[in-house]
């Protein structure tokens, strides 16, 4: 049901952290070329909060930066994206 609602209200994400299967925690590349996720930052209405950390990311919206090996990888772009999202210090997460 909140899948159904969420959908319905624009939000890409599903309800258990993840982007088309992908889980949105974890290790990640950023890359130029060929990102699994193709990623906005904005400062309002993101569909994820996001939080580095150094290590452990293990739950929705937080993320170790790696450069080899990772989960997912991302690139940052300044239009079409398929998630949008707004770094935070706390709270990561769904909004």
């Amino acid at each position: 049901m909140l899948a159904l609602l969420a959908a319905l209200a624009g939000n890409p994400i599903a309800e258990d952290c993840t982007w088309n299967g992908i889980p949105l925690y974890g290790e990640v590349e950023i890359v130029e070329s060929f990102p699994d996720i193709r990623v906005q930052v904005v400062e309002s209405f993101p569909d994820l909060k996001v939080k580095t950390v150094e290590s452990f990311p293990d739950m929705c919206g937080e993320w170790e930066i790696v450069t080899s090996f990772p989960d997912f990888t991302v690139e940052f772009v300044e239009s079409f994206p398929d998630i949008k999202i707004r770094f935070v210090d706390s709270f990561p997460g769904l909004p």
